[in-house]
């Protein structure tokens, strides 16, 4: 019953790996992170793509590895991080450089509204109700969905409108 209730305080708060270590590996990981990111990914993007953070949370697992003794040394992380890098490169180029590939990585956009009509069954696809798309309309300045040609749900999960006199308008900072 002691293991199921007892709270090993020591082991939780007092660290096993002297601090100045901890300290100088965070700040190696970080560093070479920051370069890594500067030099392969300088793309800037008015959102996070699903790939963007994908990327970023396998970044954050791999560093981890290489910050935290107990599990394996530095350049083995940084290894790990360069292969993540590596592939969210290559698929990118691939994307670019081979039409074929281009639907993988950069999803198509999705009609959700035709003029000023819902389309329900691609709302369906990604799990939108009405009331958020109506949402979506509104920060925009559109009160009624008959005002709107046409609505999209881009592959970077921003929501794009097109109203009746031809207007454009996406949230670059906001996301469904």
């Amino acid at each position: 019953m002691e293991r199921l209730i007892g709270v090993d305080w020591e082991k939780m708060f007092l660290p096993n790996t002297p601090l100045l270590e901890i300290f100088l590996r965070g700040s190696i990981m970080y560093l070479a992170l920051f370069t890594l990111l500067r030099v392969i990914l300088k793309r800037e993007s008015g959102g996070v793509g699903i790939t963007d953070l994908l990327v970023i949370v396998l970044i954050a697992d791999a560093a981890q590895n290489g910050m935290a003794d107990d599990y394996t040394a530095i350049p083995d992380g940084l290894l790990l991080v360069a292969t993540i890098l590596f592939w969210s490169h290559t698929l990118n180029w691939l994307g670019y450089r081979f039409p074929r590939f281009e639907p993988l990585i950069h999803p198509q956009p999705l009609p959700l509204i035709k003029d000023g009509e819902f389309l329900h069954e691609q709302m369906r696809e990604e799990l939108l109700t009405e009331s958020e798309l109506a949402t979506q309309l509104r920060h925009r300045g559109i009160e009624d969905p008959s005002e709107v040609k046409a609505a999209y749900m881009e592959g970077d999960g921003r929501v794009s409108v097109i109203d009746k006199h031809g207007n454009n308008s996406s949230t670059p900072d906001r996301k469904i």
